[in-house]
Formats: structure tokens, C-alpha cells, sequence
């Protein structure tokens, strides 16, 4: 027999994984979109795609949607790529 606790349990798990679902899915489009740019060599639009990236994984941390160091972890590789392709850059500019 299943306990009314229970039941409120799985109804509330469902609302929140619903509401969660638009977050998690923000933020995969714009890390997504962010890592392309970093890719393409675009460095300008790459550097404010990152910050929107930045300020959505703070979001979704805020709100307990992504731990604090998954959300921590995202940024520091996101930026990680970003300097990476900047030291690219420069290097061939003064190489060349």
C-alpha cells in the first residue's frame, strides 16, 4: 500500500522536474553556442556568448538546478577554452 507522503513526494518531483527542464535546457543551448564560437575563432562574440554562459550557470546554480560546483566547473572550462583560443590568436599575430 503506498503512503499519501509518498505520493505528494512523486507529484512534487514531477512539478520541479518540469520547471527545471527549460533551465537545463538554457543552459546547454548557450554553453552550446559559446564552445562554437570559441571554436569558429569569432573572439569577440565568443567572449560575450561566454558571459552569457557565465551568468546562466550562476542562475541555474542559484536556484539549486546544477550544483554550485558542477555550475563552477562549466565556467572553468568554458573559460579555460576561451583563453586558450585568445593565446592562439596572439601567438600567431606575433609569429606573423
Amino acid at each position: 500500500m503506498t503512503k499519501k507522503n509518498a505520493l505528494k513526494k512523486v507529484r512534487g518531483d514531477s512539478r520541479r522536474k518540469e520547471r527545471n527542464k527549460s533551465t537545463r535546457s538554457e543552459v546547454k543551448t548557450v554553453v552550446a553556442r559559446a564552445e562554437k564560437l570559441i571554436l569558429a575563432g569569432d573572439l569577440n562574440e565568443a567572449g560575450e556568448a561566454v558571459n552569457a554562459a557565465v551568468s546562466t550557470l550562476d542562475k541555474a546554480a542559484s536556484v539549486k538546478v546544477l550544483h554550485a560546483n558542477n555550475a563552477a566547473r562549466r565556467k572553468a572550462r568554458l573559460m579555460k577554452k576561451l583563453n586558450n583560443a585568445a593565446a592562439a590568436v596572439d601567438a600567431a599575430d606575433s609569429a606573423g
